[in-house]
C-alpha cells in the first residue's frame, strides 16, 4: 500500500498541512513520465500456422458472400464491477478470420472484383511520451507491458493493420452479431474444420484428457480435508490455466445431490464416500479452440449397485450415439439413438407412465424427464459451436468429415423427485465424448478416458494412488 511522501526524520513531509493535490498535468511528471524509456521491439503474440490458416478461413468467407462489405468485431471485455473488468477473451468469428486476439479490433473486407481486400483495425499501444502510455489502464504500456505495435501485428498476420481510431462502419456493411446473412454465413463455414483446426482441437482434448487425471488424483484430498467440490474445480482450472488459455466454459464438479444439475458451476459443495462425481470441463488452447468431456466417478471405491445400474445404462446409451455418427447420417440420429435406449431402460425400470413408442412420439417425451437436455453439439471455438445457425444447417443437416461434435447422454435423478425409488435419489451421471466425423466414420478424440463403469473404477483409483 503507498504511504504518503516522507523526510529524512520519522515527521511526515506535510505534517501540519493540507498535501497538495496530485494531479496527471503537473509539468514536472510530464516532463518526467515521457523520458528516458529504452526502445522494445515486440513481436505480434500471432502463430504462423494460424494466421495461414485464417487467410484461408477469410478466402471462404469472401466467396460465400462476395460483393457485400463485411466487418467482424473482436468485443470488449464485460464490465465485472467497479471500475473492474472481466479478462478480455476475443469474439470467436474475430479470431477465426484474424487469429488476432487484441481487444477492440475490427476487422473489414471491402468487396472487389474477384474477392474481397482485408484491412484489421486495432488500438494502439501508448507508449512513452503518449498521456495514455501512463492514463490509459486498456492500452497504456505502464499498465499491460510493453506490446506490439501495428506494424508488427501485420508482419506478422500479412495483411494492414490500421489504428482503429480511424475505424468506421461503413453505411452498407454487414456486421456479425447484428447481420443474420452474416452470422449465418460464419456458422456454415465454421461447422467444417480444416486440419490446423482439428490439430488444436486435439491439442485442447489432450490436455483436458491429463486434466480429469489431476482432478482424479486430488479426489481423496477433497474428501479427506473437506475441501469439496471448489478444490477439484480449481486444480482443473489451474491445469486449463497452464497448459492453455484456461477452462473453455466454466467447469462443473457435481458431487452428490449436486451431480444431476445440468450447469452445476458453484462447485461450493463437499464430496463424500459413497457418492457419484460429475465432472465435465474442457481446456481452451491458447488458439482459443476447446475441449469438452465429462465423465461420471465414483468416490472412494466402486459405483453402488444403483449407481452402477444408471450408469450401465447411460453407457448403452452413450455407445448408441457414437455408432450413428458418420458422414452422410442426418445430425439428429445420434440423438434419437440415444434417447430411445434411454426410454427402453427407464421403461424396463418402471419409470414411464406409457409404452416406448408413446414416449418416443413427439407428443409424448415423457422420459425427457430425466434427461431435459440435448446429446450434443457442434464443437470449436465455441463450447456449443455454430450457434447461429438455422434448423435446416445443423439439426436438420447431414453430418460431414471435418465436423467435430460431441456426443453426451445422460440420466439426472434429482434428489427431490417423488416420481424416483429412493435408491435413484440423487444419482447424476453424464458420459461425454468428442468426436472427429470422418470419411469413413468417426474419431473419438477423447477415447483416452474409459467409459465403463468397470474402467472408470480402475482408472480413478489408479490416479488416486
Amino acid at each position: 500500500m503507498t504511504q504518503p511522501p516522507r523526510s529524512e526524520g520519522s515527521r511526515p513531509l506535510y505534517a501540519g498541512t493540507r498535501p497538495p493535490r496530485l494531479t496527471e498535468d503537473s509539468p514536472g511528471f510530464l516532463a518526467g513520465i515521457a523520458r528516458g524509456w529504452g526502445e522494445r521491439t515486440v513481436p505480434a503474440p500471432a502463430d504462423p500456422a494460424a494466421a495461414h490458416a485464417a487467410a484461408a478461413h477469410r478466402d471462404r468467407l469472401s466467396a460465400a458472400l462476395p460483393g457485400k462489405t463485411l466487418v467482424i468485431g473482436a468485443g470488449q471485455a464485460a464490465r465485472r464491477n467497479g471500475d473492474a473488468d472481466y479478462g478480455f477473451r476475443a469474439g470467436s468469428d474475430f479470431v477465426w478470420a484474424t487469429s488476432c486476439q487484441a481487444e477492440g479490433g475490427y476487422l473489414v473486407m471491402t468487396p472487389r472484383p474477384g474477392g474481397h481486400d482485408a484491412v484489421l483495425y486495432l488500438p494502439p499501444p501508448a507508449r512513452p511520451g503518449e498521456r495514455d502510455f501512463f492514463a490509459s489502464a486498456a492500452h497504456g504500456e505502464l499498465w499491460i507491458g510493453p506490446s506490439a505495435g501495428l506494424d508488427a501485428w501485420s508482419a506478422a498476420l500479412g495483411l494492414p493493420v490500421l489504428n482503429a481510431a480511424g475505424f468506421g462502419t461503413p453505411a452498407t456493411a454487414h456486421v456479425a452479431g447484428a447481420s443474420e446473412e452474416l452470422n449465418r454465413a460464419l456458422s456454415a463455414l465454421r461447422m467444417i474444420k480444416d486440419e490446423w483446426e482439428i490439430a488444436q482441437l486435439r491439442e485442447a482434448i489432450d490436455h483436458t484428457v491429463t486434466g480429469f487425471a489431476a482432478v482424479a488424483a486430488e479426489v481423496p484430498r477433497a474428501v479427506r480435508e473437506g475441501l469439496g467440490e471448489r478444490w477439484l474445480q480449481g486444480t482443473f482450472d489451474r491445469h486449463a490455466r497452464t497448459f492453455g488459455n484456461g477452462p473453455g466454459y466454466s467447469t462443473i464438479v457435481g458431487s452428490g445431490e449436486h451431480a444431476p444439475i445440468l450447469h452445476w458451476v458453484r462447485c461450493d459443495g463437499p464430496v463424500q464416500p459413497g457418492e457419484t462425481l460429475l465432472l465435465d470441463m474442457g481446456v481452451e488452447a491458447r488458439s482459443l479452440y476447446t475441449a469438452d468431456v465429462t465423465r461420471t466417478i465414483p468416490v472412494g471405491g466402486g459405483f453402488t449397485p444403483a449407481q452402477r445400474q444408471v450408469h450401465d445404462l447411460v453407457e448403452a446409451s452413450h455407445r448408441a450415439g457414437l455408432a450413428a455418427v458418420q458422414p452422410g447420417a442426418l445430425y439428429s440420429d445420434f440423438h434419437f439413438a440415444s434417447l430411445e435406449v434411454l426410454a427402453r431402460g427407464l421403461h424396463d425400470w418402471g419409470l414411464l407412465p406409457v409404452s416406448v413408442d408413446e414416449a418416443l412420439a413427439p407428443a409424448g417425451q415423457q422420459h425427457r424427464r430425466y434427461i431435459v437436455c440435448g446429446i450434443g453439439h457442434h464443437l470449436g471455438l465455441d463450447v456449443h459451436d455454430c450457434a447461429a445457425s438455422p434448423y435446416e444447417q445443423y439439426l436438420g443437416a447431414a453430418l460431414a468429415p471435418g465436423m467435430v461434435l460431441t456426443v453426451e447422454p445422460g440420466l439426472y435423478f434429482h434428489a427431490h423427485d417423488e416420481t424416483l425409488p429412493p435408491e435413484l435419489r440423487g444419482i447424476g451421471v453424464r458420459i461425454e465424448d468428442d468426436l472427429l466425423v470422418t470419411d469413413t466414420g468417426h474419431d473419438v478424440l477423447s477415447g483416452a478416458l474409459p467409459i465403463d463403469a468397470a474402467g472408470l473404477e480402475r482408472w480413478s483409483a489408479a490416479q488416486a494412488s
